[in-house]
């Protein structure tokens, strides 16, 4: 069963919450971070993406870089812009996006529940983007980022905090420049806490949503220094890292799509023949066309648009990996007509996140930075937790989930 533990969250003040806060380290790159943390010496990103505090030449993994994010971090506290909360406590984290609120249980899951299992995945993680956020947990002593979690709703939780919010003021309540609204409440009261803990340690399994690399990182690290430590109780704080958990039916992911530079060397004409041996090809004209259902995608090439849909045989409904439409994309298109074989590796395709639209395909289509763009219906909750409850790992780039969370509303010290 899974456990949820209270800590004492390192917080900002409230007048500079808003400042503060910052989108996660790995959406932005580091001009997109040394331009958002411009003339604002109180973002997170200082601590979590240093390098923007040196010239634009510097490489990210230099041990300085790594440096500089311990000496920033204590500067944040020196100055009194994270302070540790006294007593340990739960959090709740909300966001609206398009009149939609989802909210989340705030603390800290167990290094033991991820290396048992109990906190599942459905990615498979890199060792250098491990090592990198390795060597910022081990240098800060802290998870400064939350990982995304997601677990099966549990009414009375929900109840719970249903409770809480109506009838008590967040601490942090601010709408981003992205425009997602975040709400962020304290729980001081220890009977409130013991409840929902004990209604947590109900729950079977969590599941890793968003953050399989600070998942891993942060739960390596925490092994470390139990297996270092000759005196360890099981009772150490480096025993948990921060996590935000929402129920799985509030959350909501979008597609996940994909461009590609060229075509392998083959015409248009040649291109649409192939396909059309795995699906029915209708060309839609002009007017973007957004997949309507499971093993429909759309094609945008050469200004047209084309509806695809996959033909029986292309799928098996009966295993979660191949139901997938990842999966009949990666199969049918990318490797066996385009030659992409790895998808992690390959420099002739990108992917590009649902939040930015199918006008983010067309445009790069358009300039001819990339010869053809594959827009997916999006992979449902039920799909994402039948994957992880069989032990499966889903294709590079399946999932999208969106709001992120922003980081820097609290922070977990493994002191």
């Amino acid at each position: 069963m899974a456990i949820l533990k209270a800590f004492k969250g390192l917080r900002p003040p409230e007048k500079i919450a808003t400042k503060l806060a910052s989108r996660p380290y790995d959406v932005l790159n580091s001009a997109e971070a040394r331009e958002e943390a411009k003339g604002n010496p109180y973002s997170l990103l200082h601590i979590i993406k240093p390098e923007i505090d040196f010239p634009p030449e510097t490489d990210e993994h230099e041990p300085v870089v790594y440096e500089k994010a311990l000496e920033n971090f204590t500067l944040f506290k020196n100055n009194g812009w994270l302070i540790q909360d006294d007593e340990e406590h739960l959090y709740i984290y909300a966001q609206t996006m398009n009149g939609k609120t989802q909210y989340g249980m705030v603390g800290c899951a167990a290094v033991e529940d991820y290396l048992n299992g109990v906190i599942k995945k459905h990615e498979l993680t890199r060792k250098d983007k491990e090592e990198d956020r390795m060597k910022h947990v081990r240098i800060t002593n802290a998870n400064m980022e939350p990982v995304f979690f997601t677990y099966p709703a549990v009414a009375e939780i929900d109840q719970i905090v249903g409770k809480y919010v109506r009838e008590n003021k967040p601490v942090y309540d601010f709408v981003a420049s992205d425009g997602i609204h975040h709400h962020f409440w304290v729980i001081r009261e220890d009977q409130i806490i013991r409840d929902i803990i004990a209604r947590f340690a109900k729950v079977p399994y969590t599941y890793v949503a968003d953050g399989h690399h600070r998942t891993a990182a942060a739960a390596l690290v925490g092994n470390e220094k139990k297996l270092k430590n000759p005196n360890h109780t099981g009772k150490e704080e480096y025993n948990y890292f921060l996590a935000v958990h929402f129920p799985d039916n509030q959350l909501t992911i979008i597609d996940y799509n994909r461009v590609v530079k060229d075509l392998n060397g083959l015409s248009k004409e040649d291109f649409l023949t192939r396909l059309s041996t795995c699906f029915t090809v209708e060309a839609k004209g002009n007017t973007i066309y957004k997949p309507d259902k499971l093993h429909n995608f759309s094609l945008y090439m050469d200004g047209v648009w084309y509806s695809l849909t996959a033909l029986p045989g292309t799928f098996n409904d009966n295993d979660p990996i191949g139901v997938l439409d990842v999966t009949i994309l990666s199969k049918k298109v990318l490797d066996e007509i385009l030659d992409i074989k790895d998808l992690r590796t390959s420099k002739r395709i990108d992917f590009v996140g649902g939040i930015r639209g199918l006008g983010e395909l067309k445009r790069r289509v358009d300039k001819k930075e990339m010869a053809a763009a594959f827009a997916l219906y999006p992979v449902s909750m039920q799909q994402l937790i039948d994957i992880a409850d069989t032990g499966n790992i889903m294709p590079p780039k399946t999932t999208w989930f969106e709001p992120k969370l922003r980081s820097g509303l609290v922070v977990h010290s493994l002191d």
